[in-house]
């Protein structure tokens, strides 16, 4: 089985040239985590997360603090914020990051090998020119894996 057998064919993607706004209705609209960045051939550019847009409304005292576990009120008015006009118009380039991807017909455990190292939940999967065919999450591959492993064992029994 390879990555191919496991992936979402249908990716949400988005252009190098949106903005922080756009990003944001895609996240919502879809209810994604990971927005893989595709250029006008539809070549994978980069790769945004939600993490990164919701960093730019995380209170600056977050970065300060070691350990803000004791915390135990809310942000108060930090949980109301909003992004400024000047950032919902920042191009996603500009927060973009290097995408880690896989090839189409890559193997399952150099799939999970690769979410596990760069501890990502969605792995971006080209074809051979570098094309975006797909997204395969952690979830998708890891399920897969244990199917196989069940399908290969169906006893239960120890090997």
């Amino acid at each position: 089985m390879n990555v191919q057998q496991c992936m979402k064919p249908d990716a949400i993607s988005i252009g190098v040239e949106a903005t922080v706004q756009e990003a944001a209705h895609l996240f919502v609209q879809h209810h994604i985590g990971t927005l893989p960045v595709v250029d006008g051939t539809n070549h994978l550019a980069g790769i945004l997360h939600l993490r990164d847009l919701l960093k730019l409304v995380m209170p600056a005292f977050v970065d300060l603090l070691p350990d803000f576990d004791f915390v135990q009120a809310d942000f108060g008015v930090y949980e109301d914020a909003a992004i400024s006009a000047e950032t919902a118009v920042i191009p996603i380039r500009n927060l973009m990051e290097t995408a880690v991807s896989v090839r189409v017909g890559s193997g399952l455990l150099r799939a999970f090998a690769l979410i596990d190292k760069h501890e990502i939940y969605d792995l971006p999967v080209v074809d051979d020119d570098g094309r975006l065919v797909g997204l395969a999450s952690r979830v998708d591959i890891g399920t897969a894996l244990l199917a196989r492993w069940q399908q290969s064992n169906p006893s239960g029994a120890s090997p």
